[in-house]
């Protein structure tokens, strides 16, 4: 069969040559209790072998608060790690390479200021933006549909996310400016088709809101980038990724006239489902993981983060982290696969799966664009609605035993689990806490709050916001004051 990788519409790949030429990259998720403590993770992981960095952020730091405010009590450090200050980033990435390392940052509603804490900390190793690679996050669409951790209304969001696009492709070009993600959608219950529809209408949304502020969709166009899952259906999740690809390059290439080729391509990162992991049995979440990156794999993802299997009881440990690096290792190095473009291509059941999905999920974009779109399907409640149905259907099917869970539903045994789990270190969390308000004790106050009005005044206006809230970052200002400035200009977006 002739290979067709590399050619509009991508359904085969982006790359000629795929991962004969270059592998995904490898990257492991981690983020806990303190900036020191990730720091050692991430030291650890490369020395494993992990090839780009992904940083977790804790509750507070995605919301907005800093570790010292009343509304951070009892999540600093939790589910990742708190950033409040210019000397958290510091601390965060002390003694590695930002211009060798690829950063990956999960942050949303707070991403312009994680950008900028990342600018100002490797600015400060001598390390122009220009060098600096990686993924932010920015995909403030999904917080809205799935996840919750958004502070203004859509249109103040839109617009940081728009002046995240336009500041990168000035001043930081190697930067990927969003990570459109349904991952998180998946996680919240949808189906593989719904993952690809409502991700593809939040880029439309994107897209088309960057067009509006004036940019060229030929420039931002190749700075996009996308977040999926990766669920235990074998075959559909291989089908999903390859309509994925197809589907983007037609809506790029028609819908906005795309013409350059690379501004067509929808590169992707992949996460194995957390939702999938079980607190029962936790050893079968090692093989849940294994076919979840298969199917990553032989979809043809650029860049792919394994679970650990203890993940459904504790974050995960040195020991657990590494075998999920492992099980990718394994993957790339030894199950043969990488050899070939596209393994699964032209066999019967993907090519029909492929198909099946593209049209479904086309499907549900017409609907939201008759209803005017993304934001106003999302402001409607519409796509939440048909979210929740499916995670309603999905917890049926286990509950009757139609769909069989191993260890949960089906096969299922008493069990102890006595393995050593990740605790939270509540000391760190104090020192943390300590640090910020020693940092607002000592800084030069009177230039922080200059700092701050002229970020205000700026918000007041239309331009853009990144080059203000870099200034606020040098002057020491900490992440939760950049947001509670933001906060009295755009207001809080309240979901009914």
């Amino acid at each position: 069969m002739t290979d067709k990788s590399a050619q509009f519409p991508f359904t085969r790949g982006i790359y000629p040559n795929m991962y004969q030429d270059r592998l995904w990259t490898m990257r492991q998720y981690a983020g806990f209790t303190s900036a020191e403590e990730s720091n050692q993770r991430y030291r650890y992981l490369l020395d494993q072998g992990v090839s780009g960095l992904s940083v977790a952020f804790d509750l507070p730091t995605q919301i907005g608060y800093d570790s010292d405010h009343p509304m951070s009590e009892g999540e600093v450090g939790k589910v990742g790690v708190p950033i409040s200050s210019i000397q958290d980033m510091d601390r965060l990435f002390k003694e590695i390479p930002l211009d060798q390392v690829s950063t990956s940052m999960t942050i949303n509603a707070t991403a312009a200021t994680l950008l900028a804490l990342y600018i100002v900390s490797a600015g400060k190793k001598g390390i122009s933006p220009d060098k600096l690679q990686g993924t932010i996050q920015n995909d403030i669409l999904k917080e809205y549909i799935a996840r919750g951790t958004y502070i203004y209304p859509p249109e103040a969001s839109m617009r940081l996310v728009t002046d995240v696009f336009s500041f990168c492709a000035d001043h930081v070009p190697k930067w990927n400016t969003i990570s459109i993600s349904g991952y998180h959608i998946r996680e919240a219950g949808s189906t593989a088709a719904q993952e690809l529809a409502f991700t593809m209408a939040n880029g439309i949304a994107y897209v088309q809101a960057a067009i509006d502020k004036g940019l060229k969709v030929n420039a931002f166009g190749k700075r996009l980038s996308f977040f999926f899952n990766a669920h235990n259906d074998f075959l559909i999740e291989i089908a999903k990724f390859r309509a994925a690809r197809t589907m983007w390059a037609k809506i790029m290439k028609s819908r906005f006239g795309a013409t350059d080729a690379k501004a067509m391509l929808c590169r992707f990162h992949t996460q194995t489902g957390g939702s999938t992991l079980t607190a029962q049995q936790v050893d079968n979440n090692v093989v849940r993981t294994t076919i979840q990156a298969l199917s990553a794999v032989l979809g043809g993802t650029q860049s792919l983060h394994t679970n650990s299997y203890d993940e459904a009881l504790a974050l995960p440990t040195d020991q657990s982290a590494k075998l999920a690096l492992r099980t990718q290792q394994v993957i790339a190095h030894e199950s043969g696969v990488t050899n070939f473009i596209d393994p699964l291509g032209g066999s019967e059941v993907i090519e029909k799966l492929t198909s099946e999905l593209e049209e479904e999920a086309m499907g549900i974009i017409e609907e939201i664009d008759n209803m005017g779109g993304a934001i106003s399907a999302i402001e409607a409640g519409w796509v939440q609605s048909e979210i929740g149905k499916s995670a309603y259907e999905y917890q049926k099917s286990v509950d009757s035993k139609s769909r069989k869970i191993v260890g949960v539903n089906s096969f299922k045994e008493e069990e102890d689990f006595d393995a050593d789990l990740q605790v939270i270190n509540l000391s760190s969390v104090k020192n943390q806490i300590d640090r910020v308000l020693k940092l607002k004790e000592n800084r030069d106050n009177g230039e922080a709050q200059t700092k701050l009005s002229a970020l205000q005044l700026a918000a007041k206006s239309d331009t853009n916001l990144m080059p203000t809230i870099i200034e606020c970052i040098r002057a020491e200002c900490t992440l939760g004051e950049v947001a509670d400035t933001l906060r009295s200009q755009f207001g809080e977006f309240n979901q009914s």
